[in-house]
């Protein structure tokens, strides 16, 4: 046999000569845990706290323009003390989550009708589409006239929000239920009840809670609007109020008061698409 039909037989390794020590060894990947990931996400908001702060106390952003987030939290410790931000806070949250209730619960049963009945979707979805595709400031002239200037108008421009979300992301989840499972029930001798409450909503249950969570955005937008008009109390109100005076303190104040509710609730969000899919490796324990 020649050197080349020798080289030629032996193997991989042997060709590629020996293999490096430990200086060639590939590095385990670093695995953050869940505490050093809260960590991280707060980076970029504090940095960006901080460079504003100096900013303002330098002179390069005037206080009329964009005030100091020291001057913010001075203020709102005022608010707070007096008992008004307070009663405001308490006003927005009551009316987000009446809307919200509503909302979200006749959504949610349309969205089930729609999704098993393809009668019920040509009889729904259009109208519903149509409704969808009109903007708050068109509709609110309208929904003043119904209701007036109380806190109907208000609970209703927010249910109105939070119902699109939770309809076409329930509708959805429905549709794309894997058939197999349906096969595999219909295999397993299970009724149409437990067909729905065994494999059709825990399989439409991700896309419903991301129908939740794009909801609770939608939710604080129609207050914001629902707010600006007639309202005596609220964050809205807090805001508007403070334009008349050119309080842009307060104003940045709500506006940081709405980013942080928005937080705390798609916190809430995530929490509960924990718990709920806890069985789902994208959304479970092993799956993050």
């Amino acid at each position: 046999m020649s050197n080349a039909e020798h080289t030629a037989t032996l193997p991989l390794p042997a060709l590629a000569g020996p293999r490096p020590e430990s200086g060639g060894r590939r590095r385990p990947r670093v695995r953050l845990g869940a505490s050093h990931l809260l960590i991280l996400s707060w980076v970029a908001p504090v940095l960006l706290v901080v460079a504003w702060e100096i900013l303002a106390q330098t002179g390069f952003v005037t206080p009329q323009v964009l005030p100091a987030p020291s001057k913010v939290v001075r203020t709102a410790f005022k608010l707070a003390t007096s008992g008004s931000l307070l009663e405001d806070l308490v006003t927005s949250l009551l009316r987000a989550a009446a809307g919200f209730a509503i909302g979200g619960s006749i959504a949610f049963a349309l969205g089930i009708l729609v999704g098993f009945s393809r009668i019920a979707e040509a009889l729904v979805d259009r109208s519903v589409q149509m409704v969808r595709a009109i903007p708050f400031l068109a509709l609110l002239p309208l929904v003043i006239v119904w209701f007036g200037v109380g806190e109907g108008q208000k609970i209703f421009l927010v249910a109105l929000g939070v119902a699109f979300p939770i309809y076409i992301n329930t509708t959805l989840g429905i549709r794309q239920v894997d058939p197999k499972l349906l096969e595999l029930g219909r295999v397993q001798g299970l009724s149409t009840l437990q067909m729905i409450t065994r494999i059709v909503l825990p399989g439409a249950l991700p896309s419903i809670l991301t129908g939740v969570r794009y909801s609770l955005a939608t939710a604080w937008l129609a207050l914001v609007v629902a707010e600006t008009i007639g309202a005596q109390a609220g964050i809205g109100f807090l805001a508007m109020d403070a334009r008349e005076f050119l309080r842009t303190d307060v104003v940045v104040l709500t506006i940081v008061i709405y980013a942080l509710i928005g937080v705390v609730a798609d916190s809430v969000a995530r929490l509960l698409e924990r718990r709920l899919l806890a069985w789902h490796p994208n959304f479970g324990g092993a799956g993050r």
